[in-house]
């Protein structure tokens, strides 16, 4: 109760126009789908994969930050960081096994003999889709662990795609799929009001000091 009152004393704060954006936005999140960046090099695919996300209504990625350290451009993502959830990993392991233990099935996505094609390919379960490196691809603790494999058919000469531009192709595929299935994939009324809020917050400023003089009564 606590949460919605202060929400509905920030959105004041905000135009008809940004709360309205806040709800059509919120209205196509979803949890349904992750996306998981291993060890990604260029910074800048690691941004362009996150706007990729926020493009496609994918709120949550997980980014692991094992060899390379922190490669997350804020420029490159053009802000898109604010309005998706960034998890960050020390390792490949933890991050699947904080995937796993949150009931998300792995997906490595590979040009692998075995891998499901992406035009047969929708998710019925919750699923992570991990995306590797762009010279090595993905680790063998992913492939190892991977609960099935996806590729994009392709008839060209290339065998691979930037991770930047695999993502989104994939993302573009499995959300629209999603969307148009009878799958419970939309954010709850908890995570919406979380997020209204979170995003509320960023939008206005110096709002540290206006919910200091916040007074529920």
């Amino acid at each position: 109760m606590l949460e919605n009152d202060l929400l509905v004393y920030l959105e004041g704060f905000l135009t008809v126009e940004r709360k309205r954006r806040f709800l059509e936005v919120l209205a196509q999140r979803t949890r349904f789908l992750t996306v998981a960046i291993e060890d990604v090099f260029q910074l800048h695919n690691t941004s362009a994969v996150i706007r990729s996300c926020d493009a496609f209504g994918i709120q949550d990625v997980h980014v692991v930050e094992d060899r390379f350290g922190k490669r997350l451009d804020k420029n490159i993502a053009m802000g898109a960081e604010q309005w998706v959830d960034v998890y960050r990993h020390e390792t490949t392991v933890k991050c699947i096994d904080h995937l796993k233990s949150r009931g998300y099935r792995i997906i490595a996505t590979t040009p692998h003999t075995n891998s499901d094609s992406l035009q047969n390919f929708s998710p019925k379960l919750r699923t992570a889709l991990f995306f590797g490196t762009e010279r090595e691809g993905l680790s063998e603790e992913v492939l190892q662990k991977a609960d099935g494999f996806l590729r994009i058919p392709m008839v060209g000469f290339s065998e691979s795609l930037n991770i930047s531009v695999a993502a989104a192709i994939i993302l573009e595929t499995l959300s629209k799929r999603l969307r148009t299935s009878s799958l419970d994939w939309r954010l709850t009324p908890v995570e919406i009001l979380e997020k209204r809020l979170d995003w509320t917050k960023k939008s206005i400023k110096d709002v540290e000091g206006i919910i200091r003089r916040y007074s529920p009564d």
